[in-house]
């Protein structure tokens, strides 16, 4: 099955070569959760702060459905 992921500000350096849009398609397994999509990506979980499935808060133990849509953004700062 095929998700769909967004990866935001400086989370851009983990991007697969040929991703559009700050976005790729990811093939999974089935009952993958969101916990192991960041693993097989490779995105240190220490610069992850939020994560949104199809537009919601989530936490990486969430199971994954076949076109799910995927946010990940770092910690940011500002003032």
């Amino acid at each position: 099955m095929k998700i769909e992921i967004h990866l935001f500000a400086n989370l851009s350096a983990y991007l697969p070569a040929g991703a559009i849009d700050k976005s790729f398609l990811l093939e999974i397994h089935d009952r993958a959760s969101i916990g192991d999509v960041i693993t097989q990506t490779g995105i240190p979980r220490r610069k992850i702060k939020l994560i949104f499935l199809n537009g919601k808060h989530a936490t990486d133990a969430e199971e994954l459905k076949d076109g799910d849509r995927l946010g990940i953004f770092p910690p940011i700062g500002g003032g």
